[in-house]
């Protein structure tokens, strides 16, 4: 009996994808953005990486979504023109080196 509820407590959790997008305008904000990709599912949460000094966009930030929402929405929008640049929708690549490698 404990075994079957375990079961569905796992089932219930939702699965967050981590989107990269990139290809943004330096004015684009977290409500545009959001909006963009709330017409495939519920954007749970977004990170727009700025400009230290300047506060703007740096062109590009990560979207989490859950799965089936994400797959939608990186086939409508990979290569779909946004303010005369095209988009980069592609899931987040865990497996590269995060960086450089050792400082000397």
């Amino acid at each position: 009996m404990y075994f079957v509820y375990l079961m569905k407590s796992v089932s219930q959790e939702t699965i967050l994808k981590k989107i990269f997008v990139g290809g943004l305008p330096q004015d684009a904000t977290e409500a545009s953005v959001t909006e963009i990709f709330s017409e495939y599912g519920k954007v749970r949460s977004i990170k727009l990486v700025s400009d230290v000094f300047s506060g703007r966009c740096r062109g590009f930030g990560f979207i989490e979504m859950e799965g089936h929402e994400a797959r939608a929405a990186i086939e409508a929008l990979d290569g779909r023109m946004h303010s005369n640049a095209p988009l980069k929708v592609r899931f987040e690549d865990t497996t590269k080196n995060k960086g450089r490698g050792r400082r000397r």
